[in-house]
């Protein structure tokens, strides 16, 4: 299947006292080009979800937000470290008993100590498996629309196609006709301009000219790349490359059949095949 590199995805889950905010968004891009958003609280996840990323993508511009909120309404209870209390109290229990003077300490104090306080908030650690898993998600829903969008510019690409190939089927059996024209009305002027002129010279001259002007192998070379053009499109994967060095070789076609056919119905054909050209090349840089 042929994958645009158009693409959003957007994953959230609530783990209580914070919410995990994941989105995706990719365009077109040469390369596989990561850009990273990520709280500063969460900045450890950043290897990892590129690792995810480079696994499933080949191309595209593909920045990804992470972001961490926390739930103010959600209920938050606190433990006092009783562990740290004890030994606070052994520590002014032997400065009192050392300095009687001394102020014990307040309760502020006592809370306010590192350490003290314990509350039920989510660590990194706990977090990391779930950002994995909106990570896989949000991949497989970037990928689904990008799946979608390609699906949607290779018929776009088949119409075209099919054009294209009307065109050849036009110019083809109409390019011997056009030769043998040419080949009478230079025949022609070469008598009238230079009535010296042997017959042999003025057929040999005539059948080098005529060589000149046989689009013939350009047709057949059209037809040839249209068909490649078919097989990438129904073999799929990764496309955009090889389809778009594909429009480079249909484009040298067809401007060799506009300059060689001396005929103006067969420019007209070479135009027209132009132009679809590069409507296909245009779409070709939104594929991966």
């Amino acid at each position: 299947m042929i994958h645009s590199m158009t693409g959003f995805a957007v994953q959230t889950r609530d783990l209580g006292p914070v919410s995990l905010h994941l989105e995706l968004r990719s365009v077109n891009s040469r390369y596989l080009d990561l850009n990273f958003r990520i709280v500063e609280d969460l900045r450890q996840a950043e290897p990892a979800v590129r690792e995810q990323i480079s696994a499933r993508l080949t191309r595209g511009k593909v920045e990804c937000r992470l972001n961490l909120q926390t739930n103010s309404a959600a209920p938050r209870s606190l433990a006092l470290n009783s562990t740290l209390m004890t030994q606070l109290a052994e520590a002014q229990a032997a400065v009192q008993a050392r300095f009687p003077d001394a102020k014990p300490m307040s309760v502020g104090e006592l809370l306010r100590w590192p350490g003290m306080l314990a509350d039920d908030g989510v660590t990194f650690e706990q977090m990391q498996p779930v950002i994995a898993e909106m990570t896989r998600v949000a991949l497989d829903e970037l990928v689904a629309t990008r799946l979608r969008e390609g699906e949607k510019l290779a018929g776009m690409i088949r119409e075209r196609i099919v054009r294209m190939r009307e065109l050849v089927a036009i110019a083809t059996p109409r390019m011997p006709e056009v030769v043998r024209e040419y080949q009478d009305k230079l025949t022609q002027r070469l008598r009238d301009a230079v009535a010296t002129l042997d017959e042999d010279r003025v057929r040999q001259e005539v059948a080098l000219y005529a060589q000149r002007i046989d689009v013939a192998e350009e047709l057949t070379r059209l037809s040839t790349h249209l068909d490649e053009l078919e097989r990438i499109l129904k073999t799929g994967g990764s496309a955009g490359k090889r389809l778009d060095f594909l429009m480079q070789e249909l484009n040298r076609e067809a401007n060799t059949l506009a300059s060689k056919s001396p005929a103006t119905d067969i420019t007209g054909v070479a135009m027209e095949m132009k132009v679809l050209i590069e409507q296909i090349r245009e779409q070709v840089q939104n594929l991966e």
